[in-house]
């Protein structure tokens, strides 16, 4: 892995039992660059999404993220990733706030950064209103403040603009604007997103483009 990469794949393998999700995934991201993933429904986008994110264990193969080879590295690797996938990974029963709280003591983040974090993906005025109450929307919107809250270097984002209204898409733009971030985008929908970003498709577990 050469010092400008911020994550590497080399013969990638990721089996549920019998079925392979990822069959021998050979991929390099630049740092500092956006790669949008497409693919049919069961390609495999999601799978590679969470192994990158150190949700799920390769079955075999190479995976560096930032320098850190995973799994033996994971936990070195997972304050340098941001990751929002379908499920907002969130705990219903608690407030916006408390949510982003609990995420902030987790990564050494100052508390500080909750409420302008809240301010920022337009919840504010919803902070103290438990989770369970939020619509699908205001969901992806507290699912897109999380996976940024700590910084990361490294942004996975799984159908991230699924449910937002105008002015969510438009927080998800600045989001992506932001220079410097490294960033991978699985959608269905690839002419929503820069088309100066680097184009790649999965197919049957493997990633060509």
């Amino acid at each position: 892995m050469s010092s400008s990469e911020a994550l590497l794949c080399a013969g990638l393998v990721r089996r549920y039992g019998h079925r392979t999700a990822l069959d021998g995934v050979d991929l390099r991201v630049e740092r500092g660059e956006t790669v949008v993933l497409t693919g049919a429904n069961g390609a495999g986008k999601t799978t590679l999404l969470r192994v990158l994110a150190t949700v799920l264990r390769p079955t075999s193969g190479r995976v560096v993220v930032e320098g850190h080879a995973l799994p033996a590295a994971a936990r070195a690797a997972r304050p340098l990733v941001g990751y929002a996938g379908h499920e907002p990974l969130v705990y219903p029963a608690l407030t916006a706030r408390e949510n982003l709280d609990l995420y902030a003591a987790l990564f050494g983040v100052e508390p500080d950064a909750v409420p302008r974090a809240l301010d920022r993906v337009g919840l504010a005025p919803r902070g103290t209103d438990r989770v369970s109450e939020f619509s699908r929307g205001m969901l992806q919107r507290l699912s897109l403040a999380r996976a940024t809250l700590h910084r990361p270097q490294v942004l996975l984002l799984d159908e991230p603009s699924s449910g937002l209204d105008a002015g969510g898409s438009a927080l998800l733009d600045e989001l992506l604007a932001e220079t410097g971030r490294t960033v991978v985008i699985a959608t269905h929908d690839p002419e929503r997103f820069d088309a100066a970003a680097r184009r790649l498709l999965i197919d049957a577990g493997r990633v060509s483009g």
